[in-house]
Protein backbone atom coordinates (compact mmCIF):
# COMPACT_ATOMS: atom_id res chain seq x y z
CA UNK A 1 0.00 0.00 0.00
CA UNK A 2 2.66 2.28 0.77
CA UNK A 3 4.60 1.73 -2.18
CA UNK A 4 1.32 2.24 -4.62
CA UNK A 5 0.53 5.73 -3.06
CA UNK A 6 3.87 6.13 -3.37
CA UNK A 7 3.80 5.77 -6.98
CA UNK A 8 1.47 7.74 -6.96
CA UNK A 9 2.62 11.19 -5.69
CA UNK A 10 5.57 10.96 -8.35
CA UNK A 11 2.72 10.23 -11.16
CA UNK A 12 3.83 14.37 -11.73
CA UNK A 13 7.55 13.58 -13.06
CA UNK A 14 6.93 10.45 -15.27
CA UNK A 15 5.36 10.35 -18.68
CA UNK A 16 5.44 8.22 -22.02
CA UNK A 17 9.49 9.17 -22.27
CA UNK A 18 10.35 8.37 -18.80
CA UNK A 19 13.35 5.48 -18.75
CA UNK A 20 13.46 2.76 -16.27
CA UNK A 21 17.35 1.71 -15.33
CA UNK A 22 17.40 -1.80 -13.51
CA UNK A 23 20.38 -2.59 -11.80
CA UNK A 24 21.70 -4.60 -8.75
CA UNK A 25 24.02 -3.75 -5.48
CA UNK A 26 24.61 -5.38 -2.60
CA UNK A 27 24.27 -4.54 1.31
CA UNK A 28 27.92 -5.44 3.38
CA UNK A 29 27.19 -6.60 7.18
CA UNK A 30 30.56 -8.36 7.34
CA UNK A 31 30.24 -7.54 11.50
CA UNK A 32 26.81 -9.24 11.84
CA UNK A 33 26.86 -13.17 11.28
CA UNK A 34 23.45 -13.13 13.29
CA UNK A 35 21.44 -11.32 10.85
CA UNK A 36 18.54 -12.93 9.29
CA UNK A 37 19.43 -15.04 6.12
CA UNK A 38 22.64 -13.35 6.00
CA UNK A 39 24.68 -15.00 3.01
CA UNK A 40 27.78 -13.99 0.77
CA UNK A 41 27.49 -11.44 -1.61
CA UNK A 42 29.41 -10.15 -4.22
CA UNK A 43 30.87 -6.66 -2.99
CA UNK A 44 30.92 -4.48 -5.52
CA UNK A 45 33.35 -1.48 -3.61
CA UNK A 46 35.98 -3.87 -2.76
CA UNK A 47 35.59 -6.23 -5.45
CA UNK A 48 35.39 -9.62 -2.92
CA UNK A 49 32.92 -11.34 -1.11
CA UNK A 50 31.86 -10.33 2.00
CA UNK A 51 28.74 -11.20 4.19
CA UNK A 52 25.19 -9.36 3.10
CA UNK A 53 22.43 -8.76 1.41
CA UNK A 54 21.86 -8.57 -2.73
CA UNK A 55 19.36 -6.01 -3.87
CA UNK A 56 17.85 -4.94 -7.17
CA UNK A 57 16.53 -1.64 -7.31
CA UNK A 58 14.72 0.33 -10.65
CA UNK A 59 15.31 4.09 -10.99
CA UNK A 60 13.26 6.57 -13.15
CA UNK A 61 15.04 9.42 -14.68
CA UNK A 62 13.12 12.24 -14.50
CA UNK A 63 11.66 14.55 -17.51
CA UNK A 64 14.25 17.46 -17.30
CA UNK A 65 17.02 17.02 -15.13
CA UNK A 66 17.42 13.81 -15.54
CA UNK A 67 17.27 12.94 -11.60
CA UNK A 68 17.23 9.02 -10.94
CA UNK A 69 14.27 8.13 -8.97
CA UNK A 70 13.43 4.94 -7.32
CA UNK A 71 10.34 3.25 -8.43
CA UNK A 72 11.10 -0.15 -7.13
CA UNK A 73 13.44 -1.98 -4.57
CA UNK A 74 13.67 -5.04 -2.99
CA UNK A 75 16.22 -6.32 -0.56
CA UNK A 76 16.93 -10.12 -1.04
CA UNK A 77 19.07 -13.53 0.40
CA UNK A 78 19.66 -16.59 -1.24
CA UNK A 79 19.61 -18.13 1.94
CA UNK A 80 15.73 -16.92 2.74
CA UNK A 81 13.33 -19.85 2.61
CA UNK A 82 11.50 -19.32 -0.77
CA UNK A 83 14.26 -18.10 -2.89
CA UNK A 84 13.78 -19.39 -6.30
CA UNK A 85 16.78 -17.22 -8.29
CA UNK A 86 17.86 -14.25 -8.98
CA UNK A 87 16.13 -14.44 -12.55
CA UNK A 88 12.85 -14.33 -10.96
CA UNK A 89 13.55 -11.55 -8.66
CA UNK A 90 14.35 -10.01 -12.30
CA UNK A 91 11.20 -11.38 -13.35
CA UNK A 92 8.99 -9.99 -10.27
CA UNK A 93 10.65 -6.76 -11.09
CA UNK A 94 9.43 -6.78 -14.94
CA UNK A 95 6.17 -7.84 -14.04
CA UNK A 96 5.93 -5.04 -11.36
CA UNK A 97 6.90 -2.30 -13.52
CA UNK A 98 4.55 -4.12 -16.44
CA UNK A 99 1.66 -3.20 -14.02
CA UNK A 100 2.59 0.82 -13.23
CA UNK A 101 4.31 2.02 -16.11
CA UNK A 102 3.84 1.97 -19.86
CA UNK A 103 4.79 -0.35 -22.41
CA UNK A 104 6.96 2.90 -24.19
CA UNK A 105 8.59 3.20 -21.10
CA UNK A 106 12.36 2.17 -22.00
CA UNK A 107 13.66 -0.73 -19.50
CA UNK A 108 16.69 0.05 -19.80
CA UNK A 109 19.76 -3.08 -18.57
CA UNK A 110 23.52 -3.78 -18.49
CA UNK A 111 24.94 -6.95 -19.97
CA UNK A 112 24.58 -8.80 -16.52
CA UNK A 113 21.09 -8.90 -17.79
CA UNK A 114 22.00 -10.18 -21.61
CA UNK A 115 19.60 -13.74 -20.90
CA UNK A 116 17.22 -14.84 -22.79
CA UNK A 117 14.89 -15.49 -19.92
CA UNK A 118 14.28 -11.27 -20.16
CA UNK A 119 14.35 -11.01 -23.39
CA UNK A 120 11.67 -13.55 -24.19
CA UNK A 121 9.85 -11.83 -21.17
CA UNK A 122 9.65 -8.27 -22.25
CA UNK A 123 8.79 -9.22 -26.07
CA UNK A 124 6.10 -11.20 -25.09
CA UNK A 125 4.78 -8.44 -23.26
CA UNK A 126 5.81 -5.87 -25.89
CA UNK A 127 7.43 -3.59 -23.51
CA UNK A 128 10.57 -1.13 -24.60
CA UNK A 129 13.61 -2.20 -23.94
CA UNK A 130 17.57 -1.64 -24.08
CA UNK A 131 19.99 -4.37 -23.47
CA UNK A 132 23.74 -4.40 -23.35
CA UNK A 133 25.05 -7.09 -25.06
CA UNK A 134 27.80 -9.75 -23.48
CA UNK A 135 30.67 -10.18 -26.16
CA UNK A 136 29.82 -14.08 -26.32
CA UNK A 137 26.57 -14.00 -27.34
CA UNK A 138 24.97 -15.17 -30.60
CA UNK A 139 22.56 -13.66 -32.90
CA UNK A 140 21.55 -14.27 -36.27
CA UNK A 141 22.47 -11.83 -39.50
CA UNK A 142 20.78 -12.33 -42.71
CA UNK A 143 20.03 -15.68 -42.19
CA UNK A 144 23.07 -16.84 -40.33
CA UNK A 145 24.11 -17.47 -36.69
CA UNK A 146 27.35 -16.02 -35.54
CA UNK A 147 28.99 -14.73 -32.63
CA UNK A 148 27.78 -10.99 -32.25
CA UNK A 149 31.38 -9.21 -31.41
CA UNK A 150 32.51 -10.75 -34.46
CA UNK A 151 29.82 -9.30 -35.95
CA UNK A 152 30.00 -5.62 -34.81
CA UNK A 153 33.66 -5.72 -35.45
CA UNK A 154 32.39 -5.78 -39.57
CA UNK A 155 31.03 -1.99 -38.68
CA UNK A 156 32.65 0.74 -37.87
CA UNK A 157 30.38 3.61 -37.24
CA UNK A 158 27.65 5.46 -39.42
CA UNK A 159 26.82 8.26 -36.88
CA UNK A 160 28.64 10.75 -34.80
CA UNK A 161 28.42 11.08 -31.16
CA UNK A 162 30.64 13.62 -29.08
CA UNK A 163 29.97 12.20 -24.97
CA UNK A 164 31.64 13.91 -21.92
CA UNK A 165 32.72 10.61 -19.49
CA UNK A 166 32.23 10.67 -15.82
CA UNK A 167 35.59 11.45 -15.34
CA UNK A 168 34.94 14.64 -17.73
CA UNK A 169 37.35 13.18 -20.69
CA UNK A 170 35.60 13.78 -23.91
CA UNK A 171 34.70 10.57 -26.23
CA UNK A 172 33.78 10.73 -30.00
CA UNK A 173 31.91 8.38 -30.71
CA UNK A 174 31.38 6.44 -33.84
CA UNK A 175 27.21 4.37 -34.01
CA UNK A 176 25.95 1.74 -36.37
CA UNK A 177 22.64 0.21 -36.39
CA UNK A 178 22.04 -3.22 -37.31
CA UNK A 179 19.09 -5.68 -38.22
CA UNK A 180 19.18 -9.08 -36.20
CA UNK A 181 17.50 -11.65 -34.54
CA UNK A 182 17.62 -13.95 -31.34
CA UNK A 183 18.53 -17.97 -31.64
CA UNK A 184 15.73 -17.75 -28.89
CA UNK A 185 12.97 -15.68 -30.43
CA UNK A 186 14.31 -16.18 -34.48
CA UNK A 187 10.60 -14.69 -35.63
CA UNK A 188 11.47 -11.24 -33.75
CA UNK A 189 13.38 -8.23 -35.78
CA UNK A 190 15.21 -6.65 -33.36
CA UNK A 191 18.16 -3.95 -33.42
CA UNK A 192 21.70 -4.17 -32.96
CA UNK A 193 23.63 -0.54 -32.22
CA UNK A 194 27.19 -0.72 -31.90
CA UNK A 195 29.28 2.13 -30.37
CA UNK A 196 32.87 2.96 -30.98
CA UNK A 197 34.94 5.05 -29.25
CA UNK A 198 33.58 4.48 -25.61
CA UNK A 199 36.51 1.69 -25.07
CA UNK A 200 38.65 -0.21 -26.33
CA UNK A 201 35.68 -2.50 -27.54
CA UNK A 202 32.76 -1.52 -29.43
CA UNK A 203 29.81 -1.08 -27.29
CA UNK A 204 26.98 -3.08 -28.03
CA UNK A 205 23.05 -2.87 -27.43
CA UNK A 206 20.23 -5.06 -28.48
CA UNK A 207 16.98 -3.27 -28.66
CA UNK A 208 13.28 -3.33 -29.72
CA UNK A 209 13.26 0.18 -30.48
CA UNK A 210 12.63 1.22 -34.19
CA UNK A 211 11.86 4.03 -36.31
CA UNK A 212 11.95 5.83 -39.70
CA UNK A 213 14.10 8.09 -38.28
CA UNK A 214 17.84 7.45 -39.06
CA UNK A 215 18.93 9.31 -35.65
CA UNK A 216 17.63 6.07 -33.55
CA UNK A 217 21.29 4.78 -33.48
CA UNK A 218 22.23 8.19 -31.53
CA UNK A 219 19.00 8.49 -29.09
CA UNK A 220 19.20 4.65 -28.36
CA UNK A 221 23.27 4.84 -27.09
CA UNK A 222 21.99 8.19 -25.51
CA UNK A 223 19.67 6.30 -23.21
CA UNK A 224 21.83 3.31 -22.15
CA UNK A 225 24.62 5.92 -21.07
CA UNK A 226 22.14 7.57 -18.98
CA UNK A 227 22.26 4.49 -16.45
CA UNK A 228 25.33 5.67 -14.60
CA UNK A 229 22.07 7.74 -13.26
CA UNK A 230 21.40 4.52 -10.94
CA UNK A 231 24.92 4.15 -9.81
CA UNK A 232 24.96 7.99 -8.45
CA UNK A 233 21.08 6.61 -6.77
CA UNK A 234 23.16 3.97 -5.07
CA UNK A 235 25.78 6.16 -3.68
CA UNK A 236 23.52 8.55 -2.38
CA UNK A 237 21.84 5.84 -0.11
CA UNK A 238 24.21 4.16 0.92
CA UNK A 239 26.60 7.57 1.59
CA UNK A 240 23.81 10.36 2.79
CA UNK A 241 21.72 8.16 4.55
CA UNK A 242 23.96 5.72 5.87
CA UNK A 243 22.11 2.99 4.58
CA UNK A 244 24.35 0.20 5.65
CA UNK A 245 24.76 0.81 9.01
CA UNK A 246 21.53 -0.09 10.10
CA UNK A 247 20.89 -1.86 12.83
CA UNK A 248 17.57 -3.98 13.28
CA UNK A 249 17.97 -7.64 12.66
CA UNK A 250 14.95 -9.32 10.32
CA UNK A 251 15.27 -9.36 7.07
CA UNK A 252 11.52 -7.72 7.10
CA UNK A 253 12.91 -4.65 8.79
CA UNK A 254 15.50 -4.87 6.48
CA UNK A 255 12.97 -4.29 3.55
CA UNK A 256 10.93 -1.90 5.29
CA UNK A 257 13.98 0.72 5.78
CA UNK A 258 15.01 -0.01 2.19
CA UNK A 259 11.57 0.89 1.07
CA UNK A 260 11.36 3.99 3.13
CA UNK A 261 14.95 5.34 2.56
CA UNK A 262 13.97 4.89 -1.39
CA UNK A 263 10.84 7.09 -0.98
CA UNK A 264 12.92 9.81 1.54
CA UNK A 265 14.69 10.11 -1.92
CA UNK A 266 11.98 10.08 -4.56
CA UNK A 267 10.57 12.63 -2.55
CA UNK A 268 14.24 14.88 -2.85
CA UNK A 269 14.08 13.92 -6.20
CA UNK A 270 10.52 15.41 -6.91
CA UNK A 271 11.21 18.51 -5.84
CA UNK A 272 15.11 18.68 -7.15
CA UNK A 273 13.29 18.60 -10.71
CA UNK A 274 12.17 22.67 -10.36
CA UNK A 275 14.86 23.67 -8.51
CA UNK A 276 15.03 26.36 -10.28
CA UNK A 277 11.45 27.58 -9.62
CA UNK A 278 11.49 27.24 -5.93
CA UNK A 279 13.20 29.47 -3.75
CA UNK A 280 13.04 27.49 -1.18
CA UNK A 281 15.52 25.10 -2.56
CA UNK A 282 17.76 27.53 -3.28
CA UNK A 283 17.74 28.56 0.58
CA UNK A 284 18.25 25.11 1.02
CA UNK A 285 21.64 24.75 -1.06
CA UNK A 286 22.63 27.82 0.29
CA UNK A 287 22.84 26.51 3.92
CA UNK A 288 24.08 23.76 3.10
CA UNK A 289 27.43 25.71 2.77
CA UNK A 290 28.27 24.03 -0.67
CA UNK A 291 31.67 25.70 -2.00
CA UNK A 292 31.62 24.85 -5.45
CA UNK A 293 28.29 26.66 -6.37
CA UNK A 294 25.44 24.40 -7.48
CA UNK A 295 26.27 20.67 -8.48
CA UNK A 296 24.36 18.31 -11.26
CA UNK A 297 23.85 15.80 -8.92
CA UNK A 298 22.14 18.31 -6.34
CA UNK A 299 20.59 15.30 -4.02
CA UNK A 300 23.59 15.73 -1.50
CA UNK A 301 23.18 19.65 -1.04
CA UNK A 302 19.20 19.09 -0.75
CA UNK A 303 19.76 16.93 1.77
CA UNK A 304 22.41 18.19 3.82
CA UNK A 305 20.12 21.67 3.89
CA UNK A 306 17.37 19.11 4.89
CA UNK A 307 19.48 17.83 7.96
CA UNK A 308 20.92 21.60 8.91
CA UNK A 309 17.18 22.84 8.87
CA UNK A 310 15.96 20.33 11.11
CA UNK A 311 18.70 19.77 13.56
CA UNK A 312 17.74 23.45 14.40
CA UNK A 313 14.41 22.86 15.14
CA UNK A 314 13.82 22.53 19.11
CA UNK A 315 10.40 21.36 19.01
CA UNK A 316 10.68 18.01 16.61
CA UNK A 317 9.29 17.68 13.51
CA UNK A 318 5.69 17.67 14.19
CA UNK A 319 6.44 21.53 14.68
CA UNK A 320 7.51 21.72 11.10
CA UNK A 321 4.05 20.31 9.77
CA UNK A 322 1.22 22.63 8.30
CA UNK A 323 -1.38 23.34 11.30
CA UNK A 324 -4.77 24.67 10.99
CA UNK A 325 -4.71 28.03 11.60
CA UNK A 326 -7.04 29.80 14.22
CA UNK A 327 -9.58 32.56 13.02
CA UNK A 328 -9.06 35.79 14.63
CA UNK A 329 -12.74 36.66 13.90
CA UNK A 330 -14.25 37.38 17.45
CA UNK A 331 -17.53 35.09 18.26
CA UNK A 332 -20.54 35.68 20.13
CA UNK A 333 -21.36 32.12 20.03
CA UNK A 334 -19.23 29.55 22.35
CA UNK A 335 -17.84 27.28 20.68
CA UNK A 336 -20.13 24.29 21.92
CA UNK A 337 -23.19 26.10 20.60
CA UNK A 338 -26.09 27.46 22.60
CA UNK A 339 -28.42 24.11 24.63
CA UNK A 340 -32.08 25.09 23.98
CA UNK A 341 -34.36 24.55 27.10
CA UNK A 342 -38.36 24.05 26.60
Amino acid sequence: MLMTNYLEKIKGVISERTILIFDGSDIVKSNSPKMECITKVYDGSTGEIAEGYNTLGVAALTPERKMPIGVYTRVYSTAEPGFISEDDEVLKAIDFLGKHFKKANIRVFDRGYDTNTYYERLIRQKESFVIRAKKNRDVIYKDRRMNIFTLASQFKGKHCLRFRKKNGMVADCKISIVPIKLPCKPDVVLNLVICNGLGQKPLMLITNLKSDDNRLSVVITKVYLLRWRIEEFYGFKKQQFGFEGFRVRSLKSIRNLDLLVTIAIGWIAMISEKIDERPILMELIHISRRIHGIPNFVFYAIADGLFLLANMSKNGIADLLLRKSKSCQLSFLPAHGFQCCY
